[in-house]
């Protein structure tokens, strides 16, 4: 088995953290450079990620995501926010930047700048932010990996209230909305239910479909 594959099995929603052990720098580093670095629609990279170690920040972010004990017992709390809506001025920041970073104008790229243009920004904000919340669940995946190559535990959380994480965190204001939450850190010696239990997914022959 490989070493991913490994990873993979080892991996789970941890239920209990052990607060006193805190992740490394340079292993949270990593996580977050691998979402960094990963895909997203027309490379827009539609959302953000903050890293809320703040004590008090996550205790009001526990109370509103059902008291999960993991939000305050994790090392790190990381919060994908997405963008609220698609506005000209995202588009072209992202698009110039790649021109900037290239050092070279595309025709077929600036074609299709003109395109999104003249598309996402013409949609309604809800449509625009669930396609943005779509492109952030992609970087939770990669996180998720990423944090497992590192043997490093996770939670990913959709049990929040994301208007009062909106608002505990200022996301309004830099014009994003919460959609998923992930504490990271190491599951606690004892405690949690889960840990010991086998990993069940359904077979490959109910799970893949070939079309030859």
């Amino acid at each position: 088995m490989s070493e991913l594959m490994q990873a993979l099995h080892w991996r789970y929603a941890t239920k209990k953290m052990n607060p006193a052990k805190i992740v490394p720098q340079d292993k949270i580093e990593h996580i977050l450079e691998a979402v960094r670095l990963t895909a997203s629609s027309s490379g827009l990279q539609q959302y953000e990620l903050l890293l809320v170690t703040n004590p008090a920040l996550r205790a009001q972010i526990q109370a509103v995501a059902w008291n999960q004990a993991q939000v305050t017992e994790c090392s790190h709390l990381l919060v994908f926010a997405a963008w609220d809506n698609y506005t000209a001025e995202r588009i072209n920041a992202m698009f110039d930047l790649v021109n900037a970073e290239r050092g070279l104008i595309n025709a077929g790229w600036e074609a299709y700048r003109q395109q999104l243009l003249n598309t996402y920004p013409q949609r309604d904000a809800e449509t625009n932010y669930q396609h943005a919340a779509r492109q952030a669940y992609i970087g939770v995946g990669t996180a998720l990996i990423a944090a497992a190559e590192q043997h490093v535990d996770c939670t990913p959380m959709e049990g929040f209230d994301p208007a009062k994480v909106d608002e505990i965190l200022g996301l309004g204001e830099r014009h994003l909305r919460s959609v998923v939450i992930l504490p990271l850190g190491y599951r606690a010696d004892e405690g949690d239910w889960l840990v010991d239990l086998k990993k069940v997914r359904r077979p490959r022959a109910q799970f893949v479909t070939e079309l030859a």
